[in-house]
């Protein structure tokens, strides 16, 4: 996914557990896994106004864009085979 989510460095900067983000933020320890490990398919603004309210930072600060092409053009070299290798 072209999106990345990069909570877990805010929580180190904070120095915050998940546990301690969930609570304040008002969403459980498994709904903030499921944003933090990339796997959520939408985020509510709500939520995402309440994590950066938490966390002091911005949105930007939080999530990310990355091309697909480059992990797609690694994935296709492996199955291909490069040479070399």
């Amino acid at each position: 996914m072209p999106i990345v989510v990069d909570i877990d460095v805010m929580l180190a900067r904070r120095k915050m557990s998940v546990g301690e983000l969930a609570d304040r933020v008002g969403i459980t320890p498994a709904n903030l896994a499921v944003l933090k490990n990339g796997r959520a398919k939408a985020v509510r603004f709500s939520t995402l106004a309440a994590l950066c309210e938490v966390l002091t930072c911005q949105p930007g600060d939080l999530l990310r864009w990355e091309a697909e092409d480059a992990e797609d053009a690694e994935d296709a070299g492996d199955a291909v085979g490069v040479p070399g290798d």
